[in-house]
């Protein structure tokens, strides 16, 4: 079946993960840590952070996980109540992500030429709807998405189907006829848990390739191949 809609992943996918999540990670663990820097930095080592290489550990919690499981790994640590700490956090991010974001290379221009093809395009994110909205927004692209949906809008989280059927049945898809593009194994699995198409993992977030290559169908740099990626396909590949 020919490819009739993209589902993209938001953070590491569409926005630069590290430049847009890392500030706000600092922020949220030392707002969480009643402002104990020796505190904050064990909270984000738990949620995934290496502080030795600088980076975020791939499908961790900080990368691949909810506002809900991040307020969870942290409340276990300080003995705090899980959902009070979500809901600080969810509103934090919320109100600076858009202050934060930075989007990849050429996500205008792939937006716009992938519109063009008349394809249907979508975001599944596992920050909130609300947050997916703020940091989208400062880039021009929204009017792209007429299908956004976060962890908290009703279809459920990511590793689970629920998103992509959402998506389909919102823009009257078959699940085969839709590509997930995302940066993380959480991703792939989400997709491939729906039945989805193709799936497509970019190396724009802190997966490396061959994180990403045993549950996807195509790696590519970015976004900006997918152009190239789908006019130069008969046909989705099976999966192994």
């Amino acid at each position: 079946m020919t490819i009739a809609g993209i589902l993209f992943d938001k953070d590491g996918t569409l926005l630069d993960y590290h430049a847009t999540w890392m500030p706000l990670n600092r922020q949220a663990a030392l707002a969480a840590a009643g402002g104990d820097p020796a505190l904050a930095e064990r909270l984000l080592a738990a949620g995934g952070y290496d502080a030795a290489n600088d980076c975020i550990v791939p499908d961790s919690v900080l990368i691949s996980g909810s506002n809900d499981d991040l307020g969870a790994c942290w409340a276990e640590i300080l003995d705090a109540d899980s959902a009070e700490l979500t809901d600080r956090l969810s509103a934090l991010f919320e109100a600076g992500s858009a202050a934060t974001a930075v989007a990849v290379a050429g996500l205008a221009e792939t937006l716009t030429a992938l519109a063009a093809r008349g394809l249907v395009l979508g975001v599944a994110t596992n920050d909130s709807e609300e947050g997916a909205y703020n940091s989208l927004g400062p880039f021009g692209v929204l009017d792209h998405f007429p299908f956004v949906a976060g962890y908290d809008s009703g279809h459920g989280a990511k590793p689970g189907p629920g998103m992509v059927q959402g998506f389909c049945q919102a823009m009257d898809l078959m699940p085969e006829a839709v590509a997930v593009v995302g940066d993380s194994r959480h991703d792939m699995e989400m997709g491939r848990n729906a039945g989805a198409g193709l799936l497509v993992g970019v190396l724009t977030g802190s997966a490396a390739h061959d994180d990403l290559a045993p549950h996807a169908h195509h790696v590519l740099d970015s976004i900006v191949e997918l152009e190239a990626l789908l006019g130069g396909l008969a046909a989705p590949p099976k999966s192994s």
